[in-house]
C-alpha cells in the first residue's frame, strides 16, 4: 500500500502523520481521539497531557479486554470445531452401520 501524508489536529495541536490506511479511516481515528481528549479536558478541567494519558489508559483497557475476549472466542471456536468433527465421525460410523445392516437383509432400518 502507498503511504499517505495527512494532517490532523488533536486537542488543538496539529500533527502531520504518515499512514498506509484509508485517509478517511485515519482522519476518523484522529477525530475520535480529539473528541475524547477535548471532552475529558472540559469535564474534568484537566490539562491536555493528563487528558491524553487518561485517554491512552482507556484505549489500552479496551484493547486488553478485547484481546482477552478474542482469546476466549478462539478457545470456544476450537471446542466447537472439535465437537463438529466428533459429530461427523459419529455420523459416518452410523452411516456405515446402517449400510451394513441393510446389506445383511435388515431393510426395515
Amino acid at each position: 500500500m502507498e503511504m499517505k501524508k495527512i494532517r490532523v489536529t488533536i486537542a488543538g495541536v496539529p500533527y502531520n502523520i504518515m499512514t498506509d490506511e484509508d485517509v478517511n479511516y485515519a482522519v476518523g481515528l484522529a477525530e475520535e481521539i480529539d473528541t475524547k481528549i477535548t471532552s475529558m479536558m472540559r469535564r474534568a478541567l484537566i490539562a491536555p497531557g493528563q487528558a491524553e494519558a487518561l485517554a491512552i489508559l482507556e484505549y489500552a483497557d479496551s484493547v486488553k479486554k478485547l484481546q482477552t475476549e478474542n482469546e476466549a472466542l478462539k478457545v470456544q471456536l476450537k471446542e466447537y470445531l472439535a465437537d463438529a468433527a466428533q459429530a461427523k465421525s459419529e455420523r459416518d460410523i452410523l452411516k456405515r452401520e446402517i449400510a451394513k445392516l441393510k446389506k445383511n437383509g435388515r431393510s426395515e432400518v
